[in-house]
């Protein structure tokens, strides 16, 4: 390596030590995500410049217990450290970041890595946490034990890293360049542990410890009481469901100022160019393609963060791997095990990172179940159509003086999709031999308030993301949608909206036919070919069509009280039902191909997943007209 090349290190810890919010602080807005060479895994690499000036590549790897890996995560960490990962660029030096609260659990890989000569660095993170608890750590004991520099970080509070940042500055000369022809044998020779060097390394954690570490007699009452309830069979799986409840009626109770805000915006700027522009092909293209498309999934940003919002809290605070524990054997019924949970979880946000987190479960038949049913879980790109149309169909009433009866509905179909996963899950499961259940074994953090810092940064990250396929994504889709509701020009003498001579006008009028025993009309039917490539885009797609469909061309604005006056209510309730199962998501298909590397699984996954939406849409028309009189 040259003198001016940068340094490069990686972040090394357990799952829940508080590395990532370390790589964050480090990096800041220096961040890039991507895939290591040849797999799927997701790798974050970001810049921290040193106070010299001198550059420092950082690689966040993914959370491991041990270099013995169980998981496609902690082989892909297991291969960075050896230096063995084709086409990923050895480390000059390995940050191991520990939990200062929990350095038993730490030191077994810390222990592990030392042991094949690498550059090493033990950062203490949550050093603060550790005094609060009476846990006083002997750093210079530490580092004389271990025969590595130590020193204490607080990921979450600004300059928290300043210690290890002054660590990087003093350690830089001696550590870039190739590593030393020792570590590299040590490297190669390095072999699965048998039990007795495991036990080896867990006497000298233990000595480790009793020399540089005084632990006073654990406080853990106030975990322990939370536990007793939360993690109770009955009274936690109320609090969990109360929990998804209260987000599910804030989606609709705390968004309503925000979207009126955006959606007075879009309609105003519409207004504003008709009434300066002349009525042409470019204002047409403005108004009813950008405006209307865009600007009728926009407005929905404020449910989408606030959605969010309770989900990153969840995680901060330490309730995730609770709710895994709790549902371990409601899910083992169906042939799952809790380790799905988070990833199916996750897939509430988005498939795509649901699916992805998968690899952390080590058994190959619950991994590709859960991959299986990842899209059914409701994800925030279904948000903007359950919105709309709730909007337009169901009142905006109390119940009982305290719920919000669109909040009811919305909880309703989250349920029925997470019902709908576990029967596919059984249905998987079943399928294939019979096989015992492993026990659910995962580390639980202490309770903790959610870090408003960390938070503000994952919602910003969220909002970016969602600009960024509003303004590529659903605009050039919008842009085409409009060019082919546009043209060809009706001829002359034709009566009716001009779209309905369009190309898309023949397109939704063929695909009637197919859609028209489950109540889609033409309208719709154009609306769900571009929605393929996003959910959310359907609803721009509707914005774009229904403009160019109104007489008097209504903007998104006016979206919600156009389709309620032309739609029958059979035909809402069939959308709804669609949007359940439907894998309107070209993504989500193409990252099961990723993951699962064959063709196989996402065919298939598209192939039952129409199934059950057409099935599914078709008894709810065919039920809704039965009751409300239209058939």
């Amino acid at each position: 390596m040259s003198a001016t090349a940068a340094l490069r290190i990686a972040l090394l810890g357990n799952p829940n030590c508080g590395k990532t919010a370390l790589f964050n602080l480090l990096t800041g807005s220096r961040q890039k995500v991507a895939n290591f060479a040849g797999v799927t895994v997701e790798r974050k690499e970001g810049e921290l410049r040193l106070p010299d000036g001198r550059s420092v590549t950082v690689l966040d790897l993914p959370g491991a217990y041990s270099l013995n890996s169980t998981s496609a995560d902690e082989a892909i960490t297991r291969d960075v450290v050896l230096g063995t990962l084709t086409g990923e660029a050895v480390p000059d030096l390995i940050v191991c970041v520990t939990d200062a609260t929990n350095l038993k659990l730490s030191l077994r890989m810390v222990l592990e890595v030392r042991r094949l000569g690498v550059p090493l660095v033990l950062a203490l993170n949550m050093a603060d946490m550790a005094r609060r608890r009476g846990i006083a750590i002997d750093t210079a004991a530490l580092a004389r034990e271990l025969g590595l520099p130590v020193v204490e970080t607080v990921a979450v509070h600004r300059g928290g890293a300043d210690g290890l940042i002054a660590q990087l500055a003093h350690a830089a000369p001696a550590v870039a360049g190739a590593r030393p022809a020792a570590a590299a044998a040590a490297a190669a020779a390095w072999g699965m542990p048998d039990t007795a060097a495991v036990n080896a390394t867990y006497r000298e954690v233990r000595r480790i410890l009793a020399a540089s570490v005084r632990q006073p007699v654990a406080d853990t009452r106030t975990d322990d009481a939370l536990d007793r309830v939360l993690l109770h069979p009955v009274w936690g799986m109320l609090i969990l469901a109360g929990t998804l409840f209260l987000m599910f009626q804030a989606v609709f109770s705390w968004a309503n100022l925000p979207m009126d805000a955006i959606r007075d915006v879009v309609g105003g700027t519409g207004d504003l160019l008709k009434a300066h522009m002349a009525d042409g092909v470019l204002r047409s293209l403005l108004v009813d393609g950008i405006i209307a498309g865009a600007g009728s999934v926009l407005v929905f940003l404020p449910q989408i963060l606030i959605l969010f919002l309770f989900m990153l809290a969840l995680e901060d605070s330490g309730y995730l791997p609770r709710a895994a524990f709790l549902l371990d054997r409601v899910m083992g019924t169906v042939g799952l095990s809790g380790r799905s949970f988070i990833p199916l979880l996750s897939s509430f946000a988005c498939a795509v990172p649901g699916i992805m987190a998968t690899r952390t479960i080590s058994n190959a038949r619950d991994r590709l179940a859960t991959i299986m049913i990842a899209p059914l879980m409701t994800c925030s790109a279904r948000l903007p159509v359950y919105a709309l149309v709730i909007g337009a169909f169901v009142p905006q009433r109390s119940v009982w003086r305290i719920f919000n009866l669109q909040g009811l509905v919305l909880f309703a179909l989250y349920i029925a999709g997470i019902a709908g996963a576990m029967a596919v899950a059984f249905v998987i499961q079943r399928a294939g031999s019979r096989r015992a259940q492993h026990p659910l074994l995962m580390e639980l953090p202490s309770y903790r308030w959610p870090n408003p810092r960390n938070l503000a940064f994952g919602l910003w990250e969220r909002a970016r993301i969602f600009l960024d396929r509003v303004g590529t994504i659903i605009l050039s889709l919008m842009i085409v949608l409009w060019f082919l509701s546009t043209f060809p020009a009706p001829p002359a003498g034709a009566t009716g909206p001009a779209i309905q001579y369009s190309f898309a006008g023949m397109l939704g009028h063929a695909l009637e036919h197919v859609f028209a025993p489950i109540g889609f009309n033409w309208q719709i039917s154009i609306a769900l070919v571009p929605g393929l490539a996003a959910r959310e885009v359907a609803v721009a797609a509707l914005g774009t069509v229904y403009a160019l469909s109104a007489a008097d061309h209504e903007v998104a604005a006016q979206l919600a009280p156009m389709i309620a006056t032309g739609w029958p209510l059979a035909t809402a309730f069939s959308l709804l039902a669609w949007y359940v199962f439907a894998p309107q998501c070209i993504s989500t298909l193409a990252i099961t191909r990723r993951e699962t590397n064959s063709w196989r699984y996402p065919l298939l996954m598209a192939v039952y997943l129409f199934a059950l939406a057409y099935a599914a849409a078709f008894v709810t028309y065919r039920v809704t007209l039965f009751f409300t009189g239209g058939g």
